[in-house]
């Protein structure tokens, strides 16, 4: 099989376009009791059958009365009415039947003896009555066509008298993962093959729209069995989704299977990530190759299978909804594609701050932490931090508003922190971090700065970037910083020398990360050139990246945290113990969200988890250092 080229590098937008141009998508009806309609899109505007109330109906418990019998009451004349003449008791939802008009609430009726009541003001007419037709009048328009059924819709539709409803018939998507790589179970999972978790993805996200999802079982790269396969997917279902197989390797057979049975109407999309997208048709049929990688996977199904599954429905909306954010760090895009990047997202001092997040294609957890995803257009090289830039949002902006913003240095406490309050965090390094709070772009800033001369953590660098500025920093946890090595250390990593040693390959961490700061103290201490270091340039995110490198063997030794050793089940080379702390604002300590934090770090539950992490301390958690 000869290896495929991209037909073209087309604009996101034109892709689209031209695609919905070759296709003929109207969607078909069908019948569905109402109280089964949630979330369908209506095929027609719908009518009310019946008026409610479809009576005269009391709006509250009291008595039933004639407005022109009450007339002349009054507090100094109070009015005595009789019962069965001059009124009837009634509670709400009763009906009002003539000769009686009005409704006085029992409340402000004065028993009398039996049978007898006295009223202190007259009734207007219709007082506290519910007239036929006040919600919903029969024969006028409860729904338009095209609307997406709510809860609240529902309860209209049932007073109104609709037993069942015209919707549009929700859509049939076929899923098909492929790759001889691709095992169904991980009880099958071997070197060399991966287990299948996009279609199921796909699945959810085909739920959610609305669509009927049939994920077939993974399909070997064999050319004959798959056309075999996407011919009965097409002939099963409304609209067909080939997951791999859609780039320019040898056995990614997806472009020309569609060429083969169908039409190509794009091949590669200005896109990042997701260029090599396939738009194809068989037998007048949508079909789709999506890329492999997670992330590419759902961005490609978010631009273009969603729309059209929810053009089968009728509905030409959006899921999500879009809005605006400052950035807080510089994002660079290559000119050529349009770049959907992850992006955390909170609020601070009522500005919306997005974060873009780390990792590739291939970081599915990137999409779980994302709060949106920032959308830089094509022809724009990219943003500096500080920009505007246009957010989809992947969660409800209320939620967002609630979270607490943390931007700076990674530590795995942060993650136990997250899962007992509110808290975005996002991990550029402690400088990164002191930057972003420098710039109002973040609530709190985890740092351990090293100083290098006087060998003190923070209060320097606090003191350097926010000079004459009242600043509070809240202490955190003592932890144990080391070389993470294999189990029984076979290289003998002991200190900092064994680094420049050619059988040792280094995980690093990124520039500004205080880690890599501890480093480079050492080194210094050592006199040590980092460029003899093999693998200094290499640069990792967090302490658990580092401790993965090192367990799969892609590196040696790497700089980080007892607990991320703890954890991959690594052994680890003791270095320094030091301050991981929090910088906030001086009047942020106001803030409920602040004193909610420090709570929580104080808390015997916070320090029990964490220390199960091991390699922990807690000699001044919480408490207040004043600088500045």
């Amino acid at each position: 099989m000869e290896r495929n080229t991209y037909i073209d590098n087309v604009a996101v937008d034109k892709a689209m376009d031209t695609y919905l141009d070759e296709l003929s998508i109207k969607g078909e009806m069908e019948e569905v009791p109402v109280h089964d309609s949630l979330g369908r899109i209506t095929w027609e505007a719908v009518y009310a059958k019946v008026s409610s109330p479809a009576y005269n109906a009391s709006a509250m418990d009291g008595i039933a009365v004639t407005s022109k019998g009450t007339e002349g009451a009054n507090e100094s004349n109070p009015l005595t009415l009789m019962e069965g003449s001059d009124f009837k008791y009634v509670n709400t939802g009763n009906p009002i039947n003539e000769p009686y008009d009005a409704v006085i609430m029992i409340e402000d009726v004065l028993q009398q003896d039996e049978g007898k009541v006295q009223i202190l003001r007259p009734a207007y007419p219709y007082q506290h009555v519910r007239q036929i037709g006040e919600d919903i009048v029969a024969t006028e328009m409860i729904l338009p066509s095209r609307h997406r059924i709510r809860p609240m819709d529902i309860g209209a539709l049932i007073s109104g008298g609709i037993e069942k409803i015209g919707i549009y018939k929700s859509p049939r998507i076929g899923i098909i993962p492929t790759g001889s790589e691709i095992v169904e179970n991980i009880s099958q999972v071997r070197e060399g093959t991966i287990i299948d978790s996009n279609s199921h993805v796909f699945k959810g996200l085909v739920e959610s729209l609305g669509g009927i999802p049939r994920r077939y079982p993974p399909m070997e790269d064999d050319y004959e069995k798959l056309k075999q396969l996407l011919l009965d997917a097409v002939e099963e279902n409304d609209m067909v989704i080939i997951n791999a197989g859609s780039a320019a390797g040898t056995k990614d057979f997806t472009v020309n299977l569609i060429q083969d049975l169908g039409k190509v109407v794009v091949h590669g999309v200005a896109m990042k990530p997701g260029k090599p997208t396939i738009l194809g048709i068989i037998k007048g049929k949508p079909v789709m190759g999506i890329p492999g990688y997670p992330v590419s996977a759902f961005m490609v199904f978010d631009v273009f299978a969603k729309p059209l599954i929810l053009k089968f429905q009728g509905d030409q909306g959006e899921i999500y909804d879009t809005t605006e954010a400052t950035l807080s760090r510089r994002m660079v895009s290559s000119l050529k594609n349009k770049e959907m990047v992850r992006v955390t997202l909170g609020m601070v001092k009522d500005k919306l701050v997005a974060t873009p997040l780390s990792g590739g294609a291939g970081v599915s957890m990137s999409l779980v932490k994302a709060d949106g995803i920032g959308i830089i257009p094509r022809n724009v090289e990219g943003y500096e931090a500080g920009d505007r830039i246009t957010v989809e949002l992947l969660k409800p902006i209320s939620s967002i508003r609630d979270k607490l913003l943390s931007i700076g240095s990674h530590d795995i406490a942060m993650d136990v922190i997250a899962d007992m309050m509110k808290l975005a965090s996002s991990h550029v390094g402690s400088m990164g971090g002191i930057l972003s709070l420098r710039r109002d772009e973040c609530h709190l800033a985890p740092i351990h700065l090293l100083d290098m001369e006087t060998g003190e953590y923070n209060i320097s660098y606090v003191k350097k970037y926010f000079p004459g500025r009242r600043m509070a920093l809240i202490k955190g946890i003592q932890r144990n910083q080391g070389f993470i090595v294999q189990k029984g250390n076979p290289s003998d990593i002991k200190d900092c020398r064994d680094l420049i040693r050619e059988d040792v390959v280094f995980a690093n961490r990124q520039r500004g990360a205080g880690t890599r700061v501890l480093l480079d103290y050492n080194l210094k201490k050592e006199n040590l050139k980092p460029e003899e270091i093999r693998g200094y340039q290499r640069e990792f995110t967090t302490h658990m990246a580092v401790a993965a490198a090192v367990k799969n063997n892609t590196a040696t030794t790497g700089l980080g945290v007892y607990s991320a050793a703890k954890a991959m089940d690594l052994d680890f080379i003791p270095l320094a113990n030091e301050d991981y702390d929090f910088l906030v604002h001086g009047d942020s300590l106001e803030m409920e969200k602040i004193k909610e934090f420090i709570h929580l770090i104080k808390s015997e539950e916070f320090q029990t988890r964490v220390r199960q992490l091991g390699g922990y301390g807690f000699e001044e958690t919480g408490k207040i250092i004043w600088i500045g």
